[in-house]
């Protein structure tokens, strides 16, 4: 019994429980705020609505995987990156060939029908095996940075990852992509001249992008938030959202009391998962939505100091990317909902609505708190002595 008692003790100190704590609590603050914005559309023979379900359901899921993944030794996990590489690439390819969409949306596939009536998106999984063999590419090549050759494959990294969401037609995803992959690349210590160079090619690339890229739908977003007034269904949802946030002043409505976010008819739309920033702003004012930022700024915070307190680089370079995809969701997100950006369907961490996204979320948290775990003791290992054969550099 004292054994096990001696293990109990280990585990608790060797995790880092505040980063988790903050995660739980945050996952509990969407639970009601999800709980909210469905209480109109829940149905009377059921307890708490469908999305809230699949939201618990995924939350528990993911919580269980990152506790076992705070188990597995993250090296371990970087040597297996062609493994990790090879798989991330066949189920996007699965997805192009079989997933599905919205039904007025016949350029998207970015969902697989599961068992059950469930629907996973797998870019959301993408975005952590991405940032694990990035991390570990970075790590192999960190010596040669500076190199045109070592710069070029890096780039071709980064785009196979973006190129197989965008023929999915999930483009908000490959927006996340991008800014995971520059935020990476810059915590490697890419010369600024080369920085330069990648902002003049995106600039030089725009209009490509607009005509061969960007389907219609998009393009009717983004002239949406220019000439409002000459789209007023594509840009109705956002201005019911801003709406929202403006009626909420200092202290909100209270939770399932606002205006625009309980309305059954004239309401702010999907406002449980890409507009969930509209129930925060609406229902618990301004102070709410400083709350939901700051522990969401609390939990990178944290994952920094993971990376900064690391033995080896490829663990920084993964936080760094956790950190970056978590900002970036952020960003987008809370910038949907205040007209500065376009809708491009991407949740707000911990907040909003989905199995995918919120399971997957854990599963990066948990690859944290596995390189928390193994800093704390023992010797760092050289990953680039583990005899692991890459084209990334000889």
């Amino acid at each position: 019994m004292s054994n096990i008692i001696a293990v109990i003790k280990k585990t608790i100190r060797e995790t880092d429980n505040t980063l988790l704590l903050l995660c739980l609590a945050a996952s509990v603050f969407g639970f009601m705020l999800v709980r909210s914005a469905t209480e109109v559309s829940r149905g009377a023979d059921q307890l708490i609505s469908r999305d809230l379900r699949t939201m618990i359901i995924a939350v528990a899921i993911g919580l269980v995987g990152a506790m076992i993944m705070s188990f597995i030794n993250y090296e371990n996990i970087l040597r297996l990156w062609p493994i990790i590489a090879g798989a991330g690439v066949a189920m996007m390819i699965l997805t192009f060939l079989i997933g599905t969409g919205p039904s007025d949306r016949s350029d998207v596939r970015s969902w697989i029908r599961m068992p059950g009536g469930f629907f996973f998106q797998p870019s959301e999984l993408l975005k952590i095996m991405f940032i694990v063999t990035f991390g570990a590419h970075l790590d192999l090549v960190k010596d040669h940075i500076g190199e045109l050759k070592t710069v070029l494959l890096l780039c071709v990294h980064g785009g196979v990852a973006a190129l197989t969401v965008v023929v999915t037609g999930d483009m908000g995803s490959a927006l996340i992509f991008m800014i995971i992959f520059a935020v990476m690349i810059f915590m490697a210590g890419l010369a600024p001249r080369h920085i330069l160079a990648a902002v003049v090619l995106v600039a030089a690339a725009i209009p490509l992008a607009w005509r061969f890229v960007l389907g219609e739908i998009q393009k009717q977003r983004i002239m949406a938030l220019l000439y409002p007034q000459d789209y007023p269904d594509i840009i109705y949802q956002q201005e019911k959202g801003l709406t929202a946030i403006g009626a909420g002043g200092w202290t909100g409505m209270g939770l399932m009391k606002g205006t625009y976010t309980q309305a059954v008819k004239g309401g702010v739309p999907m406002r449980e998962n890409d507009m969930i920033f509209s129930v925060i702003g609406e229902e618990l004012g301004f102070l709410g939505c400083i709350f939901a930022l700051a522990v969401i700024a609390l939990i990178v915070i944290k994952i920094v100091h993971t990376g900064h307190n690391a033995r080896d680089k490829a663990a920084s370079f993964m936080c760094s990317g956790l950190a970056a995809m978590l900002v970036g969701h952020v960003v987008v997100n809370v910038g949907m909902c205040l007209m500065l950006l376009p809708v491009v369907g991407i949740t707000l961490p911990f907040y909003s609505a989905g199995g995918s996204s919120n399971l997957c979320l854990y599963l990066g948290i948990g690859l944290a708190l596995s390189i928390y775990r193994y800093n704390r003791e023992g010797t760092a290992v050289n990953f680039r002595m583990s005899r692991i054969r890459t084209p990334f550099y000889e």
